[in-house]
């Protein structure tokens, strides 16, 4: 029996700016607000692991158990914020159609 190979077609996901008025503008406020997410949201995975670490190393494990919940809300804040270009850019093509 023969392997099948999978082909996976790779998308460029980067919201299209030019069917909205006002775009340039659009385009600079979500990016000043990507940044800040991302930009906060790595600071705080940073200082949620060393928490982590250091509370755990102590034996203070409900300090532990705060840090890890705010690791876990660090890495899905980057998921989201990145996951909202994509969002953008279906809900920009939604309404260059109606």
């Amino acid at each position: 029996m023969m392997a099948r190979s999978l082909i996976v077609p790779m998308a460029s996901v980067f919201p299209d700016f030019g069917a909205v008025d006002g775009a340039g503008q659009l385009k600079a406020v979500i990016g000043a607000l990507l940044t800040f997410v991302l930009i906060i949201a790595v600071l705080m995975l940073i200082v949620c692991a060393v928490t982590w670490a250091v509370s755990s190393a102590h034996g203070n494990y409900q300090a532990a158990t705060k840090a890890r919940t705010g690791l876990f809300v660090a890495l899905g804040a980057a998921a989201l914020a990145g996951a909202g270009v994509a969002w953008m850019n279906f809900l920009l093509g939604i309404g260059a159609t109606l």
